[in-house]
């Protein structure tokens, strides 16, 4: 295992540089991008489209993207594709990772990653500490409906508002081995349904319930786009009053 490792690494040293070269007069085509650096968010996924339509207000901008899952599982050497692809996308930007795995051996200039669980939530505020607040977070990590929407509930709030937070691969909402329902396309325990929820917190002013005290997530999501297993939510306040006040309803 050490041998293959070594030459692995090996390998990385001399391809990088080459991708680079590759890469330089693509630096705002993520399509392009992603094939460069290997990527499934294009070609086995369809992301990357959706991705250069609301991340492009960000290019030139010092984001600090947080993405949550490495890739190339135990490997050491392994992964960390897309964390190159968003760093050539964002030149002035600061990659950050988490993986369950030690990924260390990845890490290059403006590009580091944090050892641990994505439900740890001293972990995460460790993580979040050191990085400073986030404009962008995306999780690719292990697509458990239950991880997806603890990570969320403890990460969102660490976002900057005019900040975005993406989840990836959603079609393990339907697959039981995930903690996915494709029977009862309502179970409240599915990241899908979790997530559909909350758009009603869009329009929390216009609810007819006296006396109700407005979420974390009613007062701080702005919109929410759902695509082919992926979604993008928007943080920022949630302030906009009712066209149509109700006596009922907030107002």
């Amino acid at each position: 295992m050490k041998t293959i490792d070594r030459f692995r690494k090996i390998k990385n040293k001399i391809l990088n540089p080459v991708k680079e070269v590759r890469a330089k007069d693509a630096t705002d085509d993520l399509d392009k991008l992603g094939r460069i650096y290997g990527t499934d968010k294009i070609g086995t996924h369809y992301y990357t489209p959706h991705y250069q339509l609301h991340f492009d207000r960000f290019r030139d901008k010092k984001v600090n993207l947080l993405e949550i899952g490495v890739g190339g599982y135990e490997k050491p050497f392994s992964g960390g594709k897309s964390l190159r692809m968003w760093k050539k996308y964002f030149p002035f930007g600061n990659i950050y990772s988490i993986d369950i795995y030690d990924k260390s051996a990845l890490q290059e200039e403006r590009i580091k990653i944090f050892q641990g669980s994505q439900i740890d939530k001293d972990f995460l505020n460790k993580v979040c500490e050191e990085t400073g607040p986030l404009d962008i977070i995306i999780d690719d990590g292990s697509h458990l409906n239950e991880h997806v929407i603890e990570s969320f509930r403890i990460l969102f709030p660490k976002l900057n508002d005019g900040g975005i937070y993406v989840i990836e691969d959603t079609n393990t909402s339907y697959w039981p081995e995930y903690g996915g329902d494709s029977s009862n396309l309502d179970n409240p325990a599915t990241s899908m349904n979790f997530f559909k929820k909350l758009t009603d917190c869009l329009n929390h002013r216009e609810f007819l319930i006296s006396g109700y005290q407005p979420t974390y997530f009613d007062k701080n999501i702005v919109s929410i786009h759902f695509y082919h297993n992926i979604i993008f939510i928007y943080k920022d306040k949630n302030d906009e009053k009712s066209n149509i006040p109700r006596s009922s309803a907030l107002g």
